[in-house]
């Protein structure tokens, strides 16, 4: 059998029109402006929100404006190479970053590029910095704890996996030392921790993951860094993708904690951006979108149903307020798209209460869900004790006449809020935080003066860890106090407390002091 030219042509041409694999084409357009990291580009019809551009000299950009004749985007890096006349190229793909287990112990820029000087870091994947949140049926209750290792919050506004819960105050009270506090507590847990620091100082980051390592928990954190001295695209994607890369922890099953550190200056980088871009400025100079900036961001945090491997990503974000004023645009945003709040009050810290958390005006919408049974039953009424000591307070100090019940609830209150203070980067293991509070709770603190209530709390802990390890590590096992725990605890803290010498302990506090 033979074939003709003709045969031969019907063939290609029936087989032409068959083939449909798409093929993809670059699309190219002209830089006609460049300011301020934003550059404005004609032509690129094709292009998508989002989407990785290519400018001359290796350097990138995202496109977000897309406008009837031109396109505009930001800059993700130096541009001063550019100029007016630059070609610049779409890629097909949204904006990604490296995600893996390999980035942990690493400090990388918001595109996951090495900042450390330790090497490339050798990921397998790369995933895009803005995708959808969970939806409600890939959802599981929020009912495991993060155990911070700070009894303020352990015991009263306690954090679940899966929670977003902000930590909200004036700059220089503790905000970001309760965030580091909570990394360094995870040491040896199950945990991954993100820290990432939005438009700080160099040195302040450099202080952090020195911190981190001298205490032994970078190994299980990324630090993802976008300082003040970076252009304003870099510090506005930072946190989209840090959540990236615990998204993929998620994902994996596996659970993961990020520090937005803070949300107030990326509100400020997204500002600068958008007036750049033209976009109309409302309140306060913000866009209109603002809410939305954050929205988008703090629900990607959840814990995932079994279907779905079960993994979780909790959110601690950070917002400054200014002069304590939680009413302002920012926070009050934030504070409506959040599951609670930490609220630090500058009065309590300069006054020597640290941390400086605001019993009162802290709330977890999470609750008694993400405690401890332990917790749970020796602080239950702690916070009603702690509120009523404070309104009590506020009058007392009007009276000097004052009956004895109103006395001893005062009494109570100030060994209690002694007992919530906790010197930094030493997080307190649930077992002792479970001592402690029941001791606080239940009369064993009431004889010691309330300017020994620390001393006793150190001495305690070291006495416990001697003489009854077994019903420390037993407690830190079952995470609950049962009848026959109880009993045991009662009898240890009656022991300790006969041995317990005021003078001794006087003593010791003040050589502390000095």
């Amino acid at each position: 059998m033979s074939l003709n030219a003709d045969d031969i042509g019907k063939i290609i041409k029936s087989r032409i029109a068959d083939f449909d694999v798409p093929v993809v084409t670059a699309q190219s357009g002209v830089v006609t402006a460049l300011a301020d990291g934003i550059a404005q580009i004609y032509g690129l019809e094709g292009a998508m929100a989002g989407e990785l551009l290519e400018f001359p000299h290796g350097v990138y950009g995202m496109a977000l404006n897309l406008e009837e004749d031109l396109v505009r985007a930001i800059i993700m890096g130096p541009f001063e190479q550019l100029s007016e006349g630059d070609e610049v190229r779409t890629t097909g793909r949204i904006v990604e970053v490296p995600v893996g287990r390999e980035l942990v112990g690493r400090v990388v820029n918001a595109l996951g590029e090495p900042i450390d000087g330790k090497g490339e870091i050798a990921t397998k994947e790369r995933w895009p910095v803005e995708r959808q949140a969970p939806g409600v049926i890939d959802r599981q209750p929020v009912n495991t704890p993060v155990a911070t290792g700070i009894k303020a919050i352990d015991a009263l506004v306690p954090i679940g996996r899966g929670q977003r819960e902000l930590l909200i105050g004036d700059r220089q009270i503790g905000k970001t030392a309760i965030a580091i506090d909570t990394i360094i507590n995870q040491r040896g847990k199950d945990l991954t921790c993100i820290y990432v620091a939005i438009g700080q100082n160099a040195a302040s980051v450099a202080r952090v993951a020195a911190l981190l390592e001298e205490y032994g928990a970078l190994a299980h954190t990324i630090i993802v860094s976008a300082t003040a001295g970076d252009p304003a695209p870099l510090q506005y994607l930072a946190p989209y993708s840090a959540c990236t890369m615990g998204e993929w922890f998620m994902e994996h099953g596996e659970d993961a904690l990020i520090v937005y550190d803070d949300l107030s200056k990326h509100a400020w980088a997204y500002r600068e951006i958008s007036l750049a871009l033209r976009r109309p400025p409302g309140r306060e100079a913000y866009p209109g979108d603002v809410f939305y900036l954050h929205s988008r961001l703090l629900e990607r945090a959840a814990r995932l149903n079994d279907n779905r491997g079960g993994g979780s990503l909790t959110a601690l974000p950070i917002i400054e307020t200014q002069a304590n004023d939680v009413s302002a645009y920012i926070p009050t945003n934030v504070i409506s798209i959040t599951d609670g709040q930490i609220y630090l009050e500058g009065d309590l810290f300069f006054a020597g209460t640290r941390p400086a958390i605001s019993v009162g005006l802290s709330v977890s919408r999470v609750g008694g869900d993400a405690m401890t049974k332990a917790l749970r039953k020796v602080a239950g009424g702690m916070r009603i004790e702690l509120a009523q000591y404070r309104a009590l307070a506020a009058f007392a100090q009007f009276s000097t006449d004052l009956d004895r019940s109103t006395r001893e609830q005062l009494e109570r209150g100030q060994r209690l809020s002694e007992l919530l203070k906790q010197d930094q980067y030493q997080p307190a293991p649930v077992s002792h935080q479970v001592m402690v509070i029941y001791a606080g709770t239940n009369g064993y603190l009431d004889q010691v003066p309330v300017v020994l209530v620390s001393e006793w709390e150190s001495q305690f802990r070291r006495w416990i860890s001697q003489t009854h390890s077994e019903l420390e590590s037993e407690l830190e096992r079952r995470l609950a106090l049962d009848e026959d725990l109880e009993t045991q605890l009662k009898q240890a803290l009656e022991e300790f407390n006969q041995g317990f010498d005021v003078g001794t302990a006087t003593a010791a506090a003040t050589a502390g002091e000095g």
